[in-house]
């Protein structure tokens, strides 16, 4: 009997795959019109990957293991740790021409103290919940105490540069929620993050306060890089949260003259080597031409760096292990690249483009998931209309994963050196709606990343990869 029960199982599960595949077929013929051949290129071969991903969601599996190190800050430990397991998961995979490439990295290290008190002689002593950005200088000891002037843009802070001089500035431009791109929106507000405390300094401020970059009202601060200028002294950085940031503003209205006192010990320490992980399937018929599929692999170190970009490393290896697994040929070299060193300067992909093993290699194109782990929308893709066009006639595979499209706009830090020899830069792009609410911040760990929505990213970069490996760009 119990033999039997397996013998149908097998059988069910054989059933169920012929229909699912008969089904996606039948699907796109009704979507294309009579016109569309029933079985389209690829599109049987795009079932697979579909049906194999869903079954078996191995990306978050390899997550799982990645964020289980910590956070991976730049040149930290837990970053080397990742390092050392994306080698070995790679080779594990029957991957091949696994290695290192070597990258110098920055290595700031956060410290133990991070904090932020308001004293008012109105509503007393209040705490706020504050994190250093990445990059900051400490405060002394002892910490600063000043008042605090409080601006929404670096216009406003030269129109009151007279007032600014022995402060804290208070940088508090929210992100526009009217805008449905919220990435449109992160970039128009990030500048207060990464010039705020070089635009301090210079109209005379002892440290600059930034509104967390994020939707949501809650007591999460929000870290990043942010940089100083060479002709300008630095001043400490902190960022504080949304919540924080509204009682901040609501309490200066009341009492204009209060003060926060803030303490910070982080500190830079000297540059360190660490290593991009590279391993791939090699083409059949042109080795040397190659697609390229990649995330970063350090992170912030607030949380575990599960969305950010975890999830863009395990996508990466993932749509490498599809194919491989379901004995798929490609003609051209489909190659996964864990990039070190995004969140600090980006030496990873520059090293990686300028490498001299890339003298003999073509990069037709390369894919970067760098937005999260969320469900998929899209590509991006960068270059030429004629390009995007081209790329543009594959758009029905992707029908199979619901609302999907392929259009102009793409690109990605670590994969952008690579556009000085004319690769073709494409972006995953998933829902943005979420992101930022763990961007940067402690929130950004394993359970905020949902196994489903991350293997359908993950399937979508390996349908894209085999077939521009088979057809070129």
């Amino acid at each position: 009997m119990l033999e039997q029960r397996k013998d149908f199982k097998k059988y069910a599960l054989r059933t169920a795959s012929v229909f699912l595949i008969a089904l996606l077929s039948s699907s796109l013929y009704l979507l294309h019109g009579q016109k569309q051949d029933k079985n389209p290129p690829y599109f049987e071969i795009a079932g697979k990957i579909l049906e194999k991903g869903l079954r078996e969601e191995k990306a978050f599996t390899l997550l799982e293991k990645l964020t289980s190190i910590g956070p991976r800050l730049t040149g930290s430990a837990q970053a080397a740790s990742a390092v050392d397991l994306m080698r070995q998961e790679m080779q594990a995979l029957g991957l091949v021409k696994v290695h290192l490439e070597p990258t110098r990295v920055e290595r700031w290290v956060r410290g133990k103290t991070e904090e932020a008190k308001i004293i008012s002689s109105i509503g007393g002593t209040t705490p706020l919940s504050i994190c250093a950005l990445g990059g900051s200088i400490p405060t002394p000891e002892k910490g600063i105490t000043a008042q605090v002037l409080e601006v929404k843009s670096f216009e406003e802070l030269n129109k009151l540069k007279e007032k600014a001089k022995g402060k804290i500035i208070f940088f508090n431009r929210a992100m526009d929620r009217a805008l449905i791109d919220s990435f449109q929106a992160y970039g128009q507000a990030a500048e207060q993050r990464v010039r705020g405390a070089a635009q301090a300094a210079r109209a005379g401020g002892v440290a600059t306060l930034v509104r967390s970059l994020t939707l949501r009202d809650d007591d999460f601060p929000h870290t990043g890089l942010m940089n100083y200028e060479p002709s300008v002294r630095p001043i400490p950085a902190a960022s504080v949260s949304t919540r924080g940031a509204n009682l901040l503003s609501e309490l200066l209205r009341k009492d204009p003259s209060l003060n926060i006192q803030l303490k910070l010990d982080c500190r830079e320490l000297s540059p360190v080597e660490s290593n991009n992980v590279v391993g791939q399937i090699s083409g059949s018929e042109k080795p040397d031409e190659i697609i390229l599929l990649g995330g970063h692999l350090d992170s912030w170190d607030l949380g575990s760096g599960a969305h950010d970009d975890g999830a863009g490393c395990v996508q990466s290896i993932e749509a490498l292990r599809l194919i491989k697994e379901l004995g798929i040929k490609p003609k051209r070299t489909i190659r996964a690249v864990m990039f070190m060193n995004e969140e600090f300067g980006g030496s990873g992909g520059r090293d990686y483009a300028r490498s001299q093993a890339r003298k003999e290699e073509i990069h037709l194109a390369a894919i970067e998931s760098d937005r999260g782990g969320f469900s998929p929308l899209g590509f991006g893709i960068g270059g030429s209309s004629q390009a995007v066009k081209s790329l543009q006639r594959w758009e029905y595979l992707f029908e199979l994963l619901g609302t999907f499209w392929l259009k102009e706009g793409g690109g990605g830090v670590d994969i952008a050196p690579l556009a000085q020899e004319g690769t073709i830069l494409i972006s995953l792009v998933p829902e943005s709606h979420k992101y930022f609410d763990f961007h940067h911040s402690a929130k950004d760990v394993l359970d905020a990343v949902h196994p489903r929505e991350l293997e359908l990213g993950a399937i979508a970069m390996a349908i894209f990869a085999y077939v521009m490996a088979q057809e070129g760009v």
